[in-house]
């Protein structure tokens, strides 16, 4: 008998610690999180799931949750003729990265609101994503598909389960698509060519790759600059810069509290969907500091910059670790906290002041939104904007500084967008490794700190030294991690140790990287489960190979391994690199815009685990230190023997006979376990790192 939950009660997602399913709590839909419970009675009943994946921070969730969820008589069909279960894909990543096949199967795009329906053993029979109320924008009415999938299930069994049967036989082929394929050897010329293939497909005016809407990509950007570091040419770094400028004087990022939106719904980086999610902050704060590597520009310390005090301000509990995200709606409208009118801009500034915002941020009363407001991009550069007023460009900039700092403590008074504050191990690896390089690239130890607070939250309530636990909330931590979860932590812990050169990092990146292999590597197939081995309630196994808008576990614990390789001499560290890749060679060459992170570590890995050991005191090695981090030698991993003090145990092997120089602090640079002699000069050892092997 169907449960309907009476007006002004709440259902059972009130008992839920996920901010997404409680956004559902008082729906009348009788609603189940994913669990045992709701699977039983599915089977007991003998119904069809109605399965629904989305997150706190996804505006279309919240459409369809406002139309249908909300809706008596929708719920009524849904309560009677289903079992309804909701699933946060932050909590579940591999149940959605399963069942989102189920659209691409259908030849349709992927996102979010999922909905899918299942079978009670768990096999899909039906699905899409956003489902309007009526019939419109060429998808049925959600309350007609529900009547209509209901009477196919009570009379069209045999359908149903043919359907059923092809979806699982799809699902099973999708999830290890390119894993027969026979072993090949990825080379640099793979590499510059798959750089070039990439460069092809990028917007030649507004950069990033398509048109609308169009999403950073940042791991895809980075591999680019790769294919350069390789030779393949200026214009795959000008393709690079133009699209990191684009998108920093766009809509896409937040001109007043810095950090960057989910995407474009245009192709010139205005209009965002105004959500901010933490891993595309730290992948992009990576990039940026990629970039200032490769040239240094005011802009790109500017973004790097105001996306940390962002991320600190923001994204950060009190006890260290990284939020998850932050919603795109405030007060029931998309991007109401982020927008200006010309008459709310005069409100808080003089007038001088107002007529310079409004010139620079091209903030009219006809707006470039909904409802006559601005979104904010850079639309006249202030050396424009200088010579229009007959102004020096310095006093345009302290200006438009003042403007800038009072506009957003107004900003400050309005309602704020939702924030999701779960802490997923994975997602605050990421940003610990983009605030890692950030930090000894601009020479910041608080953002080291920042970093090292979020590691040490992360591995003192998340890890127990055999068990990493996706998600910590409400002071507990729960659900087994995930092969992103072990993958990224322990890509951000090798970053962290190079920037903080502590060795507990090193240590738990170790043993997190071994634990991921013991419980997520198929010997048969050369390749990652996403989920660990013997997961029960998948109806597919799922493998961890495509890099989406965030990488996939396999490529983060590939990247780590290599590093892992470098900082401790353990060759052994390579052995599941070497295969992977080589497995999925062919998979990276033609489609390597599905493949960008585990491109990013298979470069690494074909210099054969190249890193730098200073050896010396802090002093002595600060100026070697400071040079080598400056420079774009994104294949090598920098460890530290401090002589002021006894080694680790775990690198007294490597540092041994790497010593200071006749008293001046030294670097060993050693590609693939072979190292050159010790340098002294930091602009030779620059020279050196960027160099291509063997010369």
């Amino acid at each position: 008998m169907a449960v309907h939950p009476p007006s002004g009660s709440t259902n059972r997602l009130a008992r839920e610690p996920s901010p997404y399913l409680r956004q559902h709590a008082t729906n009348p839909v009788d609603w189940h999180p994913w669990g045992d419970e709701a699977l039983a009675l599915a089977r007991t009943q003998n119904k069809p799931i109605l399965l629904s994946v989305g997150y706190s921070a996804c505006h279309w969730c919240h459409v369809m949750a406002h139309e249908s969820f909300e809706s008596p008589d929708t719920a009524r069909l849904m309560n009677d003729g289903f079992i309804n279960i909701k699933v946060d894909r932050e909590e579940r990543p591999d149940l959605d990265q399963i069942y989102q096949g189920v659209v691409q199967l259908m030849g349709q795009g992927g996102g979010w609101p999922l909905t899918v329906f299942l079978t009670p053993d768990l096999r899909p029979f039906y699905g899409g994503t956003y489902f309007p109320p009526e019939d419109r924008y060429g998808r049925p009415g959600f309350p007609r598909l529900l009547t209509a999938l209901r009477d196919a299930w009570d009379t069209k069994a045999d359908e149903i389960e043919e359907q059923a049967r092809r979806f699982q036989e799809g699902l099973g082929e999708l999830s290890s698509h390119g894993l027969d394929a026979t072993p090949g050897h990825l080379s640099a010329e793979d590499i510059v060519a798959m750089g070039h293939a990439m460069a092809k497909r990028m917007d030649p005016v507004n950069g990033g790759f398509g048109g609308a809407p169009k999403f950073p990509n940042p791991m895809n950007v980075a591999l680019l600059l790769r294919a350069w570091r390789r030779g393949a040419g200026e214009p795959l770094k000008a393709a690079v810069f133009r699209t990191l400028e684009r998108m920093a004087l766009g809509g896409l990022y937040d001109q007043l509290g810095g950090g960057f939106h989910r995407y474009s719904v245009d192709e010139r980086w205005l209009v965002p969907h105004f959500e901010k999610m933490l891993y595309d902050n730290a992948q992009l704060l990576h990039l940026y500091a990629e970039a200032e590597q490769v040239e240094s520009r005011p802009l790109w310390r500017k973004v790097v910059e105001e996306t940390v005090e962002y991320v600190r301000r923001e994204m950060t509990d009190p006890a260290g670790g990284f939020y998850a995200t932050q919603d795109a709606d405030s007060e029931g409208e998309e991007g109401k906290f982020f927008v200006w009118r010309p008459e709310e801009v005069r409100a808080v500034l003089s007038p001088s002041q107002a007529d310079t915002v409004l010139r620079h941020y091209g903030i009219t009363p006809q707006g470039n939104f909904e409802h006559g407001a601005t979104v904010l991009e850079v639309v006249t550069p202030v050396e424009t904007v200088a010579t229009e007023q007959g102004r020096p460009v310095e006093s345009v900039q302290q200006e438009l500084a003042e403007a800038r700092r009072l506009l957003f403590a107004a900003r400050e008074q309005r309602v704020k967008p939702g924030r999701d504050d779960k802490i997923l191990a994975g997602w605050n690896g990421l940003m610990i490794r983009g605030l890692a390089l950030a930090a000894r690239v601009f020479d910041r130890l608080d953002w080291a700190k920042l970093a090292a607070n979020a590691a040490d939250f992360v591995l003192a309530n998340q890890w127990d030294g055999t068990r990493l636990l996706r998600s910590h909330q409400d002071g507990k931590g729960r659900i087994d991690g995930f092969l992103e979860d072990y993958g990224d932590l322990a890509a951000g812990l090798t970053a962290l140790y190079q920037a903080t050169f502590d060795a507990k990092y090193l240590d738990a990146a170790d043993a997190i990287a071994h634990r991921a292999v013991a419980l997520f590597w198929d010997e048969e197939k050369h390749a990652y489960l996403s989920a660990p081995r013997g997961q029960k309630d998948l109806v597919v196994a799922a493998y961890s190979l495509f890099d989406n808008a965030f990488p996939s576990g396999a490529s983060t614990l590939t990247e780590a391994q290599v590093a892992l390789a470098a900082l401790t001499g353990d060759v052994a560290h390579l052995d599941h690199p070497e295969h992977y890749v080589a497995k999925l060679r062919d998979q990276l060459v033609r489609n390597p815009l599905g493949y960008g992170h585990l491109g990013l570590a298979a470069d690494s890995l074909l210099d054969g685990a190249s890193g730098v050991t200073f050896a010396g005191t802090r002093e002595a090695v600060a100026p070697l230190l400071a040079a080598a981090n400056r420079t774009y030698a994104p294949a090598f991993s920098f460890g530290w023997n401090d002589t002021s003090a006894p080694p680790p145990a775990r690198l007294q092997e490597l540092f041994e006979g790497r010593d200071p120089v006749e008293g001046r602090g030294a670097a060993y640079l050693c590609r693939g376990f072979v190292c050159e002699r010790p340098l002294t000069d930091a602009a030779t050892l620059a020279e050196r790192l960027v160099a291509p092997p063997g010369h």
